[in-house]
C-alpha cells in the first residue's frame, strides 16, 4: 500500500477526536501533537508541518461545524483538506493525443516508468509508440522493447546512431500515426550541460507537449530542489514519483515536489507493469486517511472487464444476491489482473480499520489455492455448490492437489461471501453507489437486478 505507515499513523491521530467524548481545545492540541509527529516521521518538511499543523488547529479552534454535521466530522473533514490542499498541484495525467518527453538522472526509473505510462494510456484506447533515446545506459534499448512487448506496444530505436535528436526525429516521424509518443531519454548522474543540451535538441525536433521528471520518491525532500532544477534548466511540465510503496521518504518527496508547484503526473507503487497510478491530491488522501477511492477502483475494474460479458454478467449476480462458484472464480480472474490484493482492498472504504487483522501474503495464497480447486469442478457443482457432498469433495480435492480441508474451506468461504453480500446489497444506499460506479447509473430499475429475497 501507497505510504503504509504515514496512513497507519494519520488514522491514529484521527481516532483520537472519534474516540473523544468531547471535542475541547485540548483534544485538537493532542491530536495537532500525533499529526506532527506522523507527518515528520514521514519525512515532510518540518516548516510544512508546523504550517499546516497550526493551520488545522486554528480551524478546528475558531470554525463553527456546519448545520447537521457534528464537531468530531467537522475536524477530521478540517484535517482531510488540509492535506489535500498540502499536496494539491493542479491537474494531473492528461488523458489525451501529445508527445511526451521523460527525462531525469540515472537509476530513477524512467526507462521503467516510459513502459509503465504507455500501458496507462494503451488501457485508455490510445495509440502508443515508444522511442528509446537512450544510447549511453548499456541495454537501456533491449529494455525498452521487452516492455513494449510485454505491453503490445511498439518500440523505435537505432544501435548505431550517436545523435540523439536525429534518432528522435526520425522516431517520432516512425510514429506519426500514432496517438501517444513516449521519449525515452538517457540520464546523467548530475545535471550536466551536456545532458541539458541534449534534452533542449530533442524538444527542438520532437516538439513535446510533455516534459515529465521522474524522480525516486527515496531521495525525500530532495526531490524539491532536484524538480526545481529540471525545471530551471530545462522546463518540466511535470513529475512522476517512483516507488512510492513503502518507503518511509515517500511522504518528504511527494509533500517537496507539491511545493515547488510542480505539477504531480503519476505516483510508482510497485515493481508490477501496472503499477502506476495517475496522482490526484484528494483521492491520494482519501485513501491514506481510510476512506477508500471506489471511483479509482471501478474505474480498474471497467478497465480489466472490457467487454467480457462473462465477468459483466457475475457482477449483475453479485448485485442482485445470485451469487455461485462460477460468479466467485470470475471475481477472482478480475482481481488478479487488477494487481496485489492489498493494492485493491485499500480502495474500499474502512478496509483500514482491519488491516493488522488480515495476512495479504496468505489471503492470495488462498485465492490461488481456490482457484485450482474450482478449476477440478464441474459447471454443474459451480452453479450448484449444494449438490457438494463428500465423495464429490475427495474428488475435487484430488484432482486439484489440495486437501479436502481445503476444499471445505473455500465452500464455508464462498457461504459466508454470498451472506456478506447479501447483507451490502440489502443496504439501498450503498447499493445504488457501487451500481452508479460500476455502470453510470442512478436509477436502480435500469438493471433489473434487485435483490434476492
Amino acid at each position: 500500500m501507497i505510504l503504509e505507515g504515514l496512513g497507519k499513523s494519520l488514522r491514529d491521530a484521527i481516532s483520537r477526536i472519534t474516540g473523544a467524548t468531547s471535542i475541547d481545545s485540548q483534544v485538537i492540541k493532542d491530536l495537532v501533537k500525533d499529526l506532527q509527529r506522523a507527518l515528520l516521521q514521514a519525512d515532510v518538511n518540518v516548516r510544512l508541518v508546523l504550517e499546516l499543523t497550526k493551520e488545522i488547529e486554528r480551524r478546528s479552534i475558531e470554525e463553527k461545524p456546519p448545520a447537521g454535521k457534528s464537531s468530531r466530522d467537522h475536524v477530521v473533514n478540517i484535517v482531510y483538506q488540509e492535506l489535500v490542499n498540502l499536496l494539491n498541484s493542479g491537474e494531473g495525467l492528461l488523458f489525451r493525443p501529445q508527445t511526451i518527453m521523460m527525462v531525469g538522472l540515472y537509476g530513477q526509473g524512467k526507462t521503467t516508468s516510459s513502459g509503465k505510462l504507455a500501458l496507462l494510456f494503451s488501457k485508455k484506447g490510445f495509440s502508443v509508440g515508444l522511442i528509446a533515446a537512450d544510447i549511453y545506459r548499456p541495454a537501456a534499448y533491449d529494455q525498452l522493447c521487452q516492455l513494449g512487448e510485454k505491453i503490445g506496444v511498439e518500440v523505435y530505436g537505432e544501435t548505431e546512431e550517436k545523435t540523439v535528436a536525429d534518432i528522435v526525429a526520425r522516431g517520432v516521424k516512425h510514429f506519426k500515426n500514432k496517438k501517444v509518443i513516449i521519449i525515452d531519454t538517457s540520464g546523467r548522474h548530475a545535471l550536466e550541460k551536456d545532458l541539458i543540451q541534449e534534452l533542449k535538441d530533442i524538444t527542438i525536433v520532437a516538439k513535446p507537449d510533455e516534459k515529465l521528471l521522474v524522480l525516486d520518491s527515496q531521495v525525500g525532500q530532495q526531490a524539491g530542489p532536484q524538480a526545481e532544477a529540471f525545471h530551471n534548466a530545462v522546463g518540466i511540465t511535470g513529475v512522476i514519483l517512483t516507488k512510492m510503496d513503502g518507503t518511509a521518504k515517500g511522504g518528504g518527496a511527494i509533500s517537496a515536489v507539491a511545493k515547488t508547484h510542480a505539477r504531480i503526473v503519476c505516483i510508482g507503487t510497485g515493481e508490477h507493469i501496472r503499477d502506476l497510478e495517475p496522482f490526484n491530491a484528494d483521492k491520494f488522501i482519501s485513501r491514506l486517511l481510510g476512506k477508500g477511492d471506489l471511483s479509482s477502483l471501478a474505474n480498474m475494474v471497467k478497465e480489466e472487464i472490457g467487454n467480457d460479458q462473462k465477468i459483466i454478467d457475475a457482477n449483475k449476480n453479485m448485485i442482485s444476491g445470485k451469487f455461485t462458484l462460477n460468479d466467485m472464480y470470475k471475481q477472482f480472474q478480475t482481481i488478479n489482473k487488477m494487481g496485489p490484493l492489498k493494492k485493491v482492498m485499500s480502495m474500499i472504504p474502512g478496509m483500514s480499520k482491519i488491516e493488522g487483522k488480515i495476512d495479504y501474503e496468505e489471503s492470495q495464497r488462498r485465492l490461488t489455492r481456490y482457484k485450482y480447486i474450482m478449476d477440478s469442478m464441474t459447471e454443474e457443482e459451480k452453479t450448484e455448490p449444494s449438490i457438494l457432498k463428500m465423495s464429490r469433495v475427495q474428488r475435487i480435492a484430488k484432482g486439484s492437489g489440495t486437501s479436502v480441508h481445503d476444499v471445505r474451506d473455500m465452500i464455508k468461504q464462498f457461504n459466508k461471501s454470498k451472506k456478506a453480500i447479501k447483507g451490502v446489497m440489502g443496504n439501498r444506499k450503498m447499493r445504488k453507489q457501487i451500481i452508479k460506479q460500476m455502470y453510470g447509473v442512478s436509477d436502480l430499475s435500469e438493471l433489473d437486478t434487485e435483490p434476492e429475497q
